[in-house]
């Protein structure tokens, strides 16, 4: 137990309603929110304080003096009271509100604080708002790239939309005091700063002074003799603009800075080390401008310099109101526990922080195109939205352990995140330090993958090496007996244990149905036995071949197995008794396997013919789903961690015929499929009983990215064909 006071946790959810064009783009709506009456009850099981709660105008009045209807939003707010969650009320978040407002005639400010005036009329009770999000940085969307609407690009119209927005802020604030007098504003504003070569120091002043312009305007403190109050008036502001703000100062309760990775800059002006999109300028100098996180800058920088800075300058209050990570789940584990360790170390060192915020609690879409367009790629949260309704992922039992004010104990936590390793360099520099790699600790417990699957085993080490995660691969042959598995738990001290022993040759099953259930039926059992001896999670694989093929859609994980060879018998039995007697297991099935890391794969033998000369025969009537290694291999990482239990499907998205995989095989190769052949099965003659139907899809959620980008990646990394397009997978 910690013994300073402890660092709230609180929650938020991605809310923002921004404007494109004559559309609006609404999160919530994205999410499935507005029709799901649990996920407040789901956020309050995780123990926290407060809640950055969506009470948006452009969602609740679309039109002028509409009648509005609270109906969803209210019942919402009293169960957050009902659960001892404070709500902060966010009334615009990356907005430029209704259509019938604008930034330029004064009617956003006086727009926000009617509708304002509105919420705290019909909630009078709630203490706590946001009226405006991020006012700098929605100021630059708008105002100076042309993001978002109004879409102007320029340095006039960025500033006069951040004047809009902070006087919104104070004018509504107003508004609602005359209801509840005791209201209290809670401001966000993103937090960064600006580092540069010695030539471009001045520029990097600049925006360090700039950052902080929110803020100087609420509370007042842009006073007449500071840089940024001469550089408005030289921009064609008038003094009555900025006076407004000394005459009427309101200085939030707490100061809330939002924090990414993506926060703080470098400005180069050595334009050859860095690619032509981060290129940029200022009418004086050209300039690269990246992510101080991908160069070897040689100073101290990251959220602790930067928090100190807001407490000199400001000496209110702090919280960090938006914390979060798009990566792995690790990787996000790692991120919000640094943050939290760095708050409290902020903390002991004298600084008033209040809290920690675990932003986008639902998750996130289309920040990749920067809410440009609809939806766009969704980014998991606290819970994992894939699935239609939110899944806990690894977030939740570290948020619901630190919101106890309890160390949590995790083993990826003992080894650093990315952003601490030398591969975080992008554009290296010979005559700047460079950092030293890190290896993943070996006194942390690992995860033990055991058996001898050479393309798995060979995925797991090399990716959780990537990962930072500790792997140890044993090597086994043949089953491995109870005594060699205790002392080799004894000796390793292993969190979870992947079983990669499988006999998997489905034709020798077929004679040899002892052997095959020994290894993939009876070995299973023991080693599940041992994991729960010792509090050890256990990962294992099956197969599509479970099913019987009889279905028309791809089948799902709660279908009625029906197997009809041996291998697939032996894989339903050990499914059936797993679930029976070890439900804490983890039991991926997968598709057809290929792998960069394995030397004869099923891909390659069609290629080779084909390049041969020779034909290549396929079922042109069946149906399977592929996974790649890689894909399989991430995903069973990040579902480990979630605690994942029972069985899980993880394929790449879309389903394919055999002859139609060879045929993209062949045309990404660029070879000719002229000779790919479909034929019906029957015709096939195959001796091994199969299902018509092997296809797979998970309704846990569980995505891959589509078969025919794995496939393509998988050609590119082993060289049997140059993609000049850039493959992402």
């Amino acid at each position: 137990m910690l013994t300073q006071r402890p660092i709230e946790i609180w929650g938020g959810i991605e809310g923002t309603i921004n404007r494109v064009g004559d559309n609006y783009i609404d999160q919530s709506e994205f999410s499935g929110h507005y029709n799901r009456e649990t996920d407040i009850d789901l956020i309050a099981s995780l123990g926290i304080k407060m809640l950055r709660y969506p009470v948006l105008w452009e969602k609740h009045q679309p039109e002028k003096n509409t009648e509005i209807d609270w109906g969803f939003v209210e019942r919402n707010l009293l169960r957050l009271k009902e659960l001892n969650v404070e709500p902060i009320a966010g009334l615009v978040h990356h907005g430029s509100g209704p259509t019938f407002v604008s930034f330029f005639d004064g009617s956003f400010e006086q727009g926000v604080a009617d509708y304002a005036r509105l919420v705290a009329t019909k909630f009078p009770w709630l203490e706590y708002y946001t009226p405006v999000n991020e006012p700098l940085t929605t100021a630059r969307f708008c105002g100076l790239y042309g993001h978002w609407y109004p879409h102007e690009k320029d340095a006039y119209s960025f500033y006069r939309v951040l004047l809009s927005e902070c006087k919104a802020t104070i004018m509504a604030m107003a508004a609602i005091r005359e209801v509840n007098p005791n209201a209290k504003l809670i401001q966000t504003e993103d937090l960064g700063k600006v580092y540069s070569t010695p030539l471009l120091k001045y520029q990097a002043d600049f925006e360090n002074e700039r950052r902080w312009l929110s803020y100087d305007l609420l509370t007042g403190t842009l006073t007449s003799d500071k840089t940024m109050y001469r550089f408005l008036i030289g921009m064609g502001f008038k003094n009555e603009d900025l006076d407004y703000f000394l005459e009427n100062p309101c200085k939030p309760e707490v100061v809330g800075f939002n924090y990414y990775i993506t926060s703080e800059r470098y400005l180069d002006e050595d334009l050859q080390k860095y690619p032509q999109h981060v290129h940029g300028g200022n009418g004086r100098h050209q300039y690269a401008d990246v992510e101080v996180v991908r160069v070897p800058y040689p100073h101290e920088t990251g959220l602790s310099v930067l928090l100190k800075e807001a407490w000199e300058r400001y000496k209110l209050p702090l919280a960090i109101t938006e914390c979060h990570l798009h990566c792995t789940r690790e990787e996000q584990m790692r991120w919000f526990y640094e943050v939290w360790e760095t708050a409290n170390q902020l903390q002991a060192d004298g600084v008033d922080i209040r809290a920690l915020t675990a932003w986008a609690i639902l998750g996130t879409y289309g920040w990749n195109s920067l809410v440009t367009k609809p939806w766009g790629l969704y980014e998991p949260g606290v819970f994992n939205l894939r699935s239609g309704k939110p899944r806990p992922t690894a977030m939740v039992k570290l948020i619901q352990e630190l919101a106890r004010n309890q160390k949590y104990r995790q083993p990826v936590l003992e080894t650093p995140g990315w952003w601490k390793q030398e591969k975080r360099i992008a554009y290296p520099d010979a005559n700047v330090f460079r950092i030293n790699p890190v290896k993943p600790s070996s006194h942390c417990r690992p995860i033990l993958v055991l058996g001898r699957f050479a393309s798995l085993e060979t995925g797991f080490e090399k990716i959780c090496s990537d990962r930072n995660i500790n792997c140890v691969v044993h090597h086994q042959i043949g089953m491995i007996d109870q005594v060699e598995l205790g002392q080799l738990i004894q000796r390793l001290n292993p969190w979870a244990i992947i079983n990669l022993q499988e006999y998997a040759d489905v034709g020798q099953a077929e004679q040899n149905p002892e052997n095959c259930f020994k290894i993939n039926t009876d070995a299973i059992l023991l080693l599940a036995e041992a994991c729960k001896k010792n509090t050890i999670k256990l990962v294992t694989f099956s197969s599509a071949l479970v099913f019987n093929g009889e279905k028309e859609e791809a089948y799902l994980e709660n279908d009625t197995v029906s197997p009809l060879n041996i291998f697939g018998q032996s894989k339903a039995k050990a499914e059936e008794m797993l679930l029976q007697h070890f439900p804490e297991t983890l039991i991926v099935r997968v598709g057809k396997l290929f792998s960069p890391w394995e030397n004869k794969s099923f891909i390659s033998r069609i290629l080779n013919r084909i390049k041969e000369g020779s034909t290549v025969v396929a079922a042109n009537d069946n149906l399977i789903s592929l996974t790649y290694v890689p894909d399989l291999v991430h995903e069973t990482l990040n579902i480990l961690l979630d605690d994942e239990c029972g069985i899980v499907h993880a394929t790449n998205q879309g389903q394919t015929t055999d002859a139609n995989l060879a045929r993209k095989a062949a045309q990404f190769a660029r070879l000719d499929d002229i000779l790919v052949q479909g034929m019906p099965t029957a015709k096939l003659q195959q001796k091994i009983p199969a299902p018509q139907n092997a296809a797979l899809r998970s309704e846990k959620g569980i995505l891959l990215p589509e078969f025919e980008s794995a496939l393509k990646h998988y050609l590119e990394v082993t060289d049997q064909v140059f993609l000049a397009d850039k493959i992402a997978v």
